[in-house]
C-alpha cells in the first residue's frame, strides 16, 4: 500500500486510479483525534493508495479534492473529464 509524502503526487494518482475505473473506485476518510491525523484513502480492490496529513492547509486541500471527486461520481454527463486539481 503505497503512501504518499505529497499530495501532488497523490491527488494524481487517485484522479488517475478514479478515471481507469469509475465504478470500483472508493474514498475513505479517516482523522484519529489522539494523533491529529486526517488519512485518505482510495482505493480499486487492486490498488490502495493512501495520504496521510497533521497539517491544517492539507485538510482544505483533501476537502477540495474530495468534494470534485464526489462531484465526478454523481454526475450523469461522461466520467472522463479530468478533475482541476491544484
Amino acid at each position: 500500500m503505497p503512501q504518499f509524502q505529497t499530495w501532488e503526487e497523490f491527488s494524481r494518482a487517485a484522479e488517475k486510479l478514479y478515471l481507469a475505473d469509475p465504478m470500483k473506485v472508493r474514498v475513505v476518510l479517516k482523522y484519529r483525534h489522539v494523533d491529529g491525523n486526517l488519512c485518505i484513502k482510495v482505493t480499486d480492490d487492486l490498488v490502495c493508495l493512501v495520504y496521510r496529513t497533521d497539517q491544517a492547509q492539507d485538510v482544505k486541500k483533501i476537502e477540495k479534492f474530495h468534494s470534485q471527486l464526489m462531484r465526478l461520481m454523481v454526475a450523469k454527463e461522461s466520467r472522463s473529464v479530468p478533475m482541476e486539481t491544484e
